[in-house]
């Protein structure tokens, strides 16, 4: 008689693979139209599969509205693209309260927010207020238009973008909104063979950038619900809570630490860590999570959350070298 866990288990594993190829044939899709960037492009799945949003960070050209925009044509979803500026109002995102004359009522005009996909081109130019109302969207699923709170869409993903090097006439996005989003991805320059098959396809008046949608909410959403089975072992949540814990108390794994961290992470980190590194697994087609899995997507979550103190600036320390340090130094379960 074979073990019945072992059954399960098994089971479990092939449910997992079944699912994973499914994204498989979605970042094919995807890869038509847009060269290289795949770690990019594998960021913006575990997005999709945690309903967890994602700041993309990269100077212009590097293909991050493409992505977003071609990603989004993919899925049988509502997409919505908003380029943010300085002028832009609250309504101009979540909508308004319309006068019908004709009734003597008000009517609601529901904004670009009412999406499952919304990117927000270019949100450090955003002023306070849009950043405020795209706040609440973000973290409540939920807008309030005149006296009434209306529910987003599900799945509802913000990506937003934005470009490190231009600083006049934007506005810094405040600490708060920064930690909502689970994932901070840098945008790196293509290798110059895949710059040189980017001219090949797009050096034409006429490039071919569509896409056919080859996955529905319904797969996405049956994919989601698996990414929660996935297996997370005891040890592992504890390496987790570790090193968010290393980047509060950086003096419990290296003395040189203390001065070069202003604040770590909070445990909304840990959670994010945790539901990354499943999605982690789970786009590898494992259903169970390995230290490899949070380690590979550690610095992701982690680089916005973990502020650098002046004398780190000073040195040229960047968050990203800060959390590589720990996780070098972390034992490994």
């Amino acid at each position: 008689m074979p073990d019945n866990g072992l059954q399960e288990a098994s089971i479990e594993a092939a449910q997992v693979e079944a699912h994973a190829h499914t994204l498989q044939t979605l970042t094919e899709s995807v890869s038509r139209v847009v060269v290289g960037q795949r770690n990019m492009v594998e960021r913006l799945l575990i997005g999709l599969l945690t309903n967890g949003h994602i700041l993309l960070e990269g100077v212009p050209g590097l293909a991050k509205t493409l992505t977003v925009s071609t990603l989004a044509s993919a899925i049988h979803a509502r997409y919505a693209r908003l380029q943010f500026t300085p002028d832009l109002l609250p309504a101009d995102l979540i909508g308004t309260l319309i006068y019908r004359q004709n009734t003597g009522e008000f009517q609601v005009r529901k904004g670009p927010i009412f999406a499952n996909i919304v990117l927000a081109d270019e949100i450090n130019r955003a002023p306070a207020k849009v950043q405020s109302a795209l706040l609440q969207a973000m973290q409540e699923r939920a807008v309030t238009i005149g006296d009434e709170t209306h529910k987003l869409d599900d799945p509802f993903l913000v990506l937003a973008t934005q470009n490190p090097i231009e600083q006049e006439g934007t506005y810094p996005l405040p600490e708060a909104q920064m930690d909502r989003f689970m994932l901070k991805i840098r945008v790196e320059y293509p290798t110059r063979e895949d710059e040189l098959e980017i001219v090949n396809r797009m050096a034409t008046s006429l490039p071919d950038v569509t896409v056919e949608p080859v996955v529905t909410l319904d797969q996405l959403r049956d994919a989601r619900a698996m990414v929660n089975r996935v297996y997370m072992d005891d040890k592992i949540k504890s390496y987790i809570v570790d090193i968010v814990q290393a980047t509060r108390h950086p003096e419990l794994v290296d003395g040189q630490l203390s001065r070069l961290i202003e604040f770590g992470g909070s445990p909304r980190a840990s959670i994010a860590l945790a539901l990354a590194s499943r999605a982690h697994a789970f786009m590898q087609g494992r259903a169970f999570v390995t230290p490899s899995d949070v380690k590979g997507i550690a610095i992701d979550v982690l680089r916005h959350r973990v502020l650098v103190s002046y004398e780190a600036e000073a040195e040229d320390m960047t968050s990203d070298q800060i959390v590589k340090r720990i996780l070098d130094q972390l034992p490994i379960p």
